[in-house]
């Protein structure tokens, strides 16, 4: 049996099931467009406006342009981490897609790193929609504010991975509701998204910084919208390659095992 680190061999075939699932998003945009549009709305004004109006600043930076880079990284968290755990559960399990495409030339590598595209693609449709937003409410900085859409999918890509590991040994579709609620949620608390890191004990400071994937696209999409540049650049962006691609390696392999019975 395979190490789970070992580099899967994959084609370009793989964009053949990124293609599938576009064709079948497409289909049904009318449903996929609206969330993320309202969702920017709704935390910009409920957050940004109405708990802002009481927090003033933080570090001479209004509340709302504080909060609206995290907004962001929340919508490509969900997106890529939700399509590759509920989306791709489905897909496997109960419409068979993956038994289907596997019965063609495409190895289940490509199949898997498909569904990772796919995943990280989620992510970017999640961040172009709901940027126009953050423009009209003027709380990012154009024209650096465009290099939200690479980080989304460098980061969608990340947990698009680390959503496809849960899948791989999820023994039901309801199990996913344990990363979902005791990974997902604490990391949009607690990486820097509503309320700064240093305002955390220094023990918590660093867990949010060696484990949650999500603080460091918090810090990378806030640099880009502010913008503002800050020492932690380095470690952000490494952070985020080597977690993506030891992520995706995983993931493949454990997807592998359990699709070759």
């Amino acid at each position: 049996m395979s190490s789970v680190l070992s580099i899967p061999r994959i084609s370009r075939r793989a964009g053949k099931v990124w293609r599938r699932n576009l064709d079948v998003f497409i289909k049904t945009w009318k449903v996929n467009f609206f969330p993320p549009l309202i969702e920017a709305f709704l935390y910009l004004s409920a957050i940004g406006l109405g708990i802002g109006t009481y927090v003033g600043s933080i570090n001479g930076t209004p509340y709302i342009n504080f909060i609206a880079p995290a907004v962001l990284a929340i919508s490509a968290m969900n997106s890529a981490f939700f399509e590759c755990t509920y989306g791709s559960y489905v897909r496997m399990y109960y419409q068979k897609s993956f038994d289907a495409i596997i019965a063609t030339p495409l190895s289940i590598e490509d199949v898997i790193a498909g569904e990772l595209l796919w995943g990280a693609t989620r992510a970017v449709i999640s961040v172009t929609i709901m940027l126009p937003v953050l423009v009209v409410f003027k709380v990012v900085s154009l024209p650096f504010s465009i290099l939200v859409i690479p980080l989304a999918f460098i980061g969608g890509l990340t947990f698009a991975g680390l959503a496809m590991c849960f899948t791989a040994i999820t023994p039901s579709i309801d199990t996913l509701n344990y990363p979902s609620f005791l990974l997902i949620t604490p990391m949009m608390l607690f990486s820097g998204t509503f309320f700064p890191l240093t305002i955390l004990p220094a023990v918590f400071q660093y867990i949010a910084l060696a484990i949650f994937p999500l603080t460091h696209l918090v810090s990378l999409m806030r640099m880009a919208t502010l913008p503002a540049i800050t020492s932690l650049i380095v470690l952000n962006i490494a952070w985020i390659l080597v977690a993506t691609v030891i992520f995706c390696i995983i993931s493949i392999n454990l997807m592998r095992r359990r699709l070759i019975v």
